[in-house]
């Protein structure tokens, strides 16, 4: 690419999502309207890509929010599917989000689901496998995550409960719980599932993603919560579909 090209895209990306900018190319007839719609299909995105912070805050509170969020921060991936990975950083910083404390993590996991979704197939771990192993070698093998499993420990607020509400407007006259919790996604075949996990659930799996074997994950997960019951925290994340084998059987052993 030409300097002169270079140049030019800058200008035109600058004179977009800048409302001040005052150029010759901002006086041309028309940029006006092409700026209205890149802008439009841009919060549009948005709209789609956060559908739990949506029904929270209304779509008039939102999609001004996200012009602001466009405008700081534009698209630099032409799949908008992949647009708003700081969408929830910027909501933790944003003066008028500030009385919604729980709004960036909902975000979270609405980016979540779409890294879920969006996320490389892959076959999760055979239990009847590991079923046949001797407790020594169980201890010693190693699991990871698989490529699509999210999850995320939130210290002090209900997150999850506020995010699987609104992320399929589910009515509930049960009342939301104010402790913090652990989210769970996975897409183990073709839908994203979603469930609850403990905090030690998700040390657990951190450990697994660090290249631990399962007596360290189990015991990274223990320092979490001492009375985890680590044979039923597995046997939740062998039914999500949250654990692969690596491909070798040198791989699967420390």
């Amino acid at each position: 690419m030409s300097d002169s090209l270079a140049s030019f895209q800058s200008s035109v990306v600058k004179c977009l999502f800048d409302p001040d900018e005052n150029s010759e190319l901002t006086r041309q007839p028309g940029f006006a309207v092409y700026r209205n719609t890149v802008m439009s299909g841009c919060v549009d995105a948005l709209q789609a890509n956060f559908p739990s912070v949506v029904r929270l805050v209304g779509s008039g509170w939102f999609r001004a929010t996200a012009a602001t969020y466009v405008r700081a921060r534009p698209p630099s991936d032409g799949r908008m599917l992949m647009y708003g990975a700081s969408f929830a950083d910027f909501l933790a910083d944003f003066e008028s989000a500030r009385d919604f404390a729980y709004l960036p993590g909902v975000a979270t996991l609405d980016w979540l689901w779409i890294g879920a979704h969006t996320a490389e197939d892959a076959v999760a771990v055979d239990s009847a496998w590991l079923a046949t192993l001797a407790p020594y070698e169980l201890g010693a093998v190693r699991l990871q995550p698989h490529p699509a499993t999210r999850w995320r420990v939130f210290e002090d607020l209900p997150v999850y409960s506020i995010w699987a509400r609104n992320r399929v407007e589910c009515e509930s006259a049960d009342e939301i719980v104010w402790r913090g919790e652990g989210a769970l996604l996975t897409r183990p075949t073709d839908a994203v599932m979603w469930q609850a996990i403990e905090p030690c659930g998700g040390a657990f799996l951190d450990a697994c993603a660090d290249g631990c074997g399962l007596a360290e994950a189990a015991g990274a997960a223990l320092e979490v919560h001492p009375g985890a019951d680590i044979a039923a925290l597995l046997s939740q994340l062998l039914s999500a579909g949250a654990l692969i084998c690596p491909t070798s059987i040198e791989e699967r052993l420390t």
